[in-house]
C-alpha cells in the first residue's frame, strides 16, 4: 500500500473514531484480531456524543470531503438498506465544495479548443456560477449566436482522487464482509461500493453525459412537461461540457412558484407523467431527478412545463422488465400478491426454484399492512422497496437497473406530493399504466408489430424456401455429424475398457513373476509371466493412444 493510502487511511480512522462509528459495528460479532485492532486506537474516542448516530455519520462524511459526500447522497436513496433515520439525515447532505482557480479553468478550455477563449466565447464570467464535487460551472456567451450557455468543468485532479478514495471504500467493504458475513448478505457492501465506484465514474466522462441530455432532450421535442437544454456538441469533451443556459425557478421553491400562480397541481401531475413516459415509452430515464437538477419554467404559469439538467445518470429498461414491472405495479394496487409472486419468477428476478405460495404469503404480510392506509396516501417508492426488501429473502439478486429506478421514483414521489400534498399518485398513473399495458399487450400491439415488421418479412419472403432448404441440410449434416461422434464415442469407450483390462492383467502377471523371482521359483515360468506382464502393459498402452477426438 502506498504511502498516500496509508496516510488516507490514518484519516479514515481517525474521523470513524472521533465521531463514534464504532458504535455501528456489534463488537462481540468480530473476529479477535478485529477487536484488537480497535485497541490501537485507544486514543481516539467519540468527540461528538451530543448528536445523534445517524447526524454523527453525516457530519463525519462531510468532514471527509467531496467522495464521501456523494456516497453518503447515494446512499440516502437506498432506504432498502437504511433506517429510516439514517436515510432523512443523509439527505441533508450538501455538495457545495470550494471553487477551484478560475486559472485552471480557462486553461482547461483552452486547451481543449485549441484557440484563445475569447474567439469563441463572449462575456465569460471567471467567477463560478456553482462548484460540486466534480465539476465546476461558468456562464458564458457564443460569440457565433450570442446563445447564453453554461460550461462545466471536470475539477483537476478529481479522477485519481476518486479512484484511491473508491479503492479503500472497496476494501473496507470487502473486510465488512469477511468480519460480519451475516450483516453483509442483507447490507452487500460490496455491490453498493462498486455501484457507487461505476455512477461516480461516469459522472467524470462529460461526452456521457453530452450524449443522455441530447438523447433526453429528442425523447421530449416539444412536450408540454419537460425542457431539456440543448447541447452545443462541437464544444464538448471528455472533461468539458457547453450546454444552453436556462432561467427558471428551481422546483423546490414553493412559494415562489406560488407567487407567479403556478398551477401546482398540474405540475406535480406531470411529474409523475415524466417518469412513467421515460420508463416505459422511451426505456430511458434521468436517474439523478433530485430537486437541485430540476427546475420549472417561468414562461406559462398556468401550463407549467419541467426543466431537467444534470443527465450524467441514467437508466434504461429492456422490454421485460419494462412489461414486468408495469404489470408488477398493476398487480400491486389490485392487491394480486400471487401475480406479483409470479411475476417475479417469470421475469427471473427470483431463482425459478422458488416456491411460489411462500413468496406470495411473505409479499402479502409486508404489503398487507400498507393498503390498510387510503389508497392516496400509499408511497410508490416504499411499496417498491418492502417488495425488492422481501424479494431479497428469496435470493433476489441486485437489479442495478430497478435500483435506480426506485431512487427516481422516490425523488419524484417525493417532489411531487411537496408541490401539491394531495396528489394521488396511483390514480395519476393507472391510467398511463393501462394504456401501456394495452398497447403492449392487446390487438393494437400485434398490429403494430406487423406493421414495424411486416416490410422486412416482406423483403426476406423470397428467401423463405432457400432459408428452409439451409435449415434443413444443415440438420441432416449436424445428424450425420451427431451418429459420428456417438460412434466414436462408443469405440474410445470399447478402447478404454480394453485398456484397462490388459493394464489389470499386466500388473497381476508383474506381481506374480515378482513372487517367482523371491522364491526362486522355475526360470521359464518366471520369464513367461515378465513376458506376458510386458506383452499385457503394451497392449494396454496401444489401445490408449488409439483413442479419437
Amino acid at each position: 500500500m502506498k504511502f498516500s493510502r496509508l496516510r488516507r487511511f490514518y484519516q479514515l480512522n481517525k474521523v470513524f473514531f472521533q465521531y463514534g462509528l464504532d458504535e455501528f459495528i456489534p463488537w462481540h460479532l468480530l473476529p479477535w484480531y478485529a477487536r484488537a485492532g480497535r485497541y490501537c486506537f485507544f486514543w481516539l474516542t467519540n468527540q461528538h456524543q451530543d448528536k445523534s448516530q445517524a447526524e454523527r455519520l453525516r457530519l463525519s462524511l462531510e468532514k471527509l470531503g467531496p467522495v464521501y459526500i456523494k456516497f453518503g447522497q447515494m446512499l440516502s436513496t437506498r432506504r432498502d438498506l437504511l433506517t429510516p433515520e439514517l436515510a432523512k439525515e443523509l439527505s441533508k447532505l450538501q455538495d457545495n465544495v470550494a471553487p477551484f482557480p478560475s486559472e485552471q479553468a480557462i486553461e482547461l478550455i483552452t486547451r481543449n479548443l485549441e484557440q484563445p477563449i475569447e474567439k469563441v466565447f463572449d462575456h465569460f464570467d471567471s467567477v463560478p456560477l456553482a462548484s460540486a464535487s466534480i465539476a465546476q460551472v461558468h456562464t458564458a456567451t457564443l460569440k457565433e449566436t450570442q446563445q447564453q450557455v453554461v460550461i462545466k468543468v471536470i475539477r483537476p485532479e478529481i479522477t485519481n482522487i476518486i479512484k484511491s478514495d473508491t479503492d479503500l471504500m472497496a476494501t473496507f467493504a470487502k473486510l465488512l464482509t469477511k468480519v460480519l458475513p451475516q450483516h453483509s448478505e442483507r447490507l452487500r457492501p460490496v455491490e453498493v461500493v462498486e455501484e457507487y465506484r461505476r455512477t461516480i465514474l461516469n459522472e467524470l466522462d462529460m461526452s456521457k453525459e453530452a450524449a443522455n441530455t441530447q438523447v433526453l432532450r429528442s425523447n421530449f421535442t416539444n412536450s408540454d412537461s419537460l425542457y431539456i437544454p440543448e447541447i452545443y456538441p462541437e464544444y464538448c469533451f471528455k472533461n468539458m461540457l457547453v450546454i444552453e443556459r436556462i432561467f427558471g425557478i428551481p422546483v423546490a421553491d414553493i412559494e415562489q412558484l406560488k407567487a407567479q400562480n403556478t398551477d401546482l397541481k398540474l405540475l406535480a401531475e406531470r411529474g409523475v407523467e415524466v417518469f412513467f413516459t421515460q420508463v416505459f415509452r422511451d426505456s430511458f430515464f434521468h436517474a439523478d431527478m433530485h430537486p437541485g437538477n430540476i427546475f420549472v419554467s417561468k414562461e406559462t404559469p398556468h401550463n407549467p412545463k419541467y426543466i431537467g439538467i444534470d443527465c450524467g445518470i441514467v437508466g434504461t429498461l429492456n422490454k421485460e422488465d419494462q412489461r414486468y414491472l408495469a404489470e408488477n405495479f398493476a398487480a400491486f394496487f389490485n392487491r394480486d400478491y400471487h401475480k406479483v409472486a409470479t411475476l417475479h419468477v417469470d421475469s427471473g428476478w427470483v431463482p425459478s426454484d422458488t416456491n411460489v405460495e411462500e413468496f406470495e404469503f411473505a409479499i402479502r404480510h409486508v404489503l398487507e399492512p400498507i393498503f390498510a392506509k387510503p389508497l392516496a396516501e400509499i408511497s410508490f417508492g416504499h411499496v417498491l422497496i418492502n417488495l425488492f426488501d422481501t424479494a431479497r429473502q428469496f435470493n433476489m439478486q441486485v437489479q442495478p437497473q430497478l435500483v435506480l429506478l426506485q431512487k427516481t421514483l422516490l425523488y419524484i414521489e417525493g417532489l411531487g406530493r411537496q408541490l401539491y400534498p394531495e396528489l394521488d399518485l396511483w390514480q395519476t398513473a393507472k391510467p398511463f399504466l393501462e394504456r401501456w399495458l394495452k398497447e403492449q399487450m392487446g390487438p393494437q400491439a400485434f398490429y403494430q408489430a406487423v406493421k414495424a415488421n411486416g416490410p422486412f418479412w416482406l423483403e426476406k419472403m423470397p428467401e423463405l424456401p432457400n432459408l428452409v432448404y439451409d435449415s434443413l441440410k444443415r440438420q441432416q449434416k449436424q445428424q450425420a455429424q451427431w451418429q459420428k461422434n456417438q460412434q466414436r464415442l462408443l469405440r474410445n469407450q470399447h478402447l478404454q475398457q480394453r485398456s484397462q483390462f490388459f493394464l489389470i492383467i499386466g500388473s497381476c502377471l508383474l506381481l506374480s513373476s515378482t513372487l517367482l523371482y523371491l522364491h526362486d521359483k522355475s526360470d521359464g515360468l518366471l520369464l513367461a509371466t515378465s513376458i506376458g506382464s510386458i506383452f499385457c502393459w503394451f497392449k494396454a498402452w496401444q489401445d490408449k493412444s488409439s483413442y479419437t477426438d
